[in-house]
């Protein structure tokens, strides 16, 4: 079986643009998109689109990495990687669950009423300083979340590798 089509790894990023650091999964994913790749990944921007997100996440992937802002009261710039618990198949979407804002909880319970099987997923994510509207419109990264970028990039291709190389064996 060729590579491209077997052991598929999706990098998601999710985030709004418009809301300072929570722009952290969309710049990772943007500059991501531009390096060299195994044939088996897939780097898609997904903003705010929380539907896409979760049909996206109904296709046979071997794993899917969410890069987002995770707000968890640490430094800003802080990157984490989070293995996230993943809902049980027939979960119900969260009240009130929003197709313009990006829950990602509320993602993989979408995912599962729809009748789809989450696949493993990581989070790389990174502490926000601000998620708030610049009364300017300015858009953009805090310096701290800016600085991240790189770091949350190395581990998302460590993670790849490592995934490539568990395959392979």
């Amino acid at each position: 079986m060729n590579d491209d089509v077997r052991n598929l790894i999706l990098v998601a990023g999710v985030g709004n643009i418009f809301l300072g650091d929570d722009a952290f999964g969309l710049e990772v994913v943007q500059r991501l998109a531009r390096r060299t790749l195994p044939g088996n990944v897939r780097v898609m921007d997904f903003g705010i689109r929380s539907y896409d997100l979760a049909y996206a996440l109904m296709e046979p992937w071997e794993l899917a990495i969410l890069v987002d802002a995770v707000p968890l009261n640490d430094a800003p710039g802080t990157v984490y990687l989070i293995e996230p618990e993943l809902p049980k198949s027939g979960d119900r979407p969260a009240a009130g669950f929003d197709a313009h804002t990006m829950n990602p909880v509320s993602v993989l319970q979408l995912v599962s009423s729809l009748g789809g099987k989450v696949c493993p997923m990581l989070i790389v994510g990174c502490q926000p300083a601000s998620v708030d509207a610049d009364e300017g419109g300015a858009t953009g990264l805090s310096e701290p979340v800016q600085a991240a970028v790189d770091e949350a990039i190395r581990l998302t291709e460590e993670i790849i590798a490592r995934n490539q190389r568990t395959t392979a064996a």
